[in-house]
This record gives C-alpha cells, structure tokens and sequence, in this order.
C-alpha cells in the first residue's frame, strides 16, 4: 500500500524559511513525479511545484524563486524549500504524484506564515 507522508511544517515570521519533506513508500516514487501541492482557507488545492525523476521542475509563478524542490531518490523522499515566505504561502501543503492521483492524498502539514 502506498502511503505519502509530509512533515515539517510550522509557524513562521514573513521572510522566515522552512523545508517540507514528503516520505513515501511502496513503489510510486521510482516511475514517478512528484509534486508539493498547497491548500488555503477557502481556496481550491493548487499545483506548487513539481519534480520528474530526473530532476526537471516546474513552479507556481508565485512561488517562483523562492522554493526549490528536489528528491532523495535513494531515501523515496521529496523536499520542498521555502524561503521568503509570505502570509500568502500559508495553507496546508501535501505532496503527492505529478499529476495528482486521488489515492494517495494524505494529511498534509500546514504551514503558517505569520508575525
């Protein structure tokens, strides 16, 4: 069974940073993307950033420059740096497949970006 599970989130001044990481088992993560997704309060979840198995990314333009995405392929881990952070970066965040599979959405870790 798969099972994704995020860690790292946390409170944070604006300007602050932070390293998400995403563990995941069974066998997904090999043949795989990988992707950080974020849902806010009363927003839809949306696409944050993305990483193919040989290590091609994409990001949101709003977090363009300011995140950085990368995996462990030897540890079936996928990280997610935030630096800069704004209150508009808080929500909660999970990770899951590039695209999404609707399988493997798990908790999540929220992140608040506040004074």
């Amino acid at each position: 069974q798969v099972q994704l599970v995020e860690s790292g989130g946390g409170l944070v001044q604006p300007g602050g940073s932070l390293r998400l990481s995403c563990a995941a088992s069974g066998s997904i993560f090999s043949i795989n993307a990988m992707g950080w997704y974020r849902q806010a309060p009363g927003k839809q979840r949306e696409l944050v950033a993305a990483i193919t198995n040989d290590g091609r990314t994409h990001y949101a333009d709003s977090v363009k420059g300011r995140f950085t995405i990368s995996r462990d392929n030897a540890k079936n881990t996928v990280y997610l740096q935030m630096n800069s952070l704004k209150p508009e970066d808080t929500a909660v965040y999970y990770c899951n497949t590039a695209p999404a599979s609707r399988d493997y959405w798990g908790q999540g870790t929220q992140v608040t970006v506040s004074s």
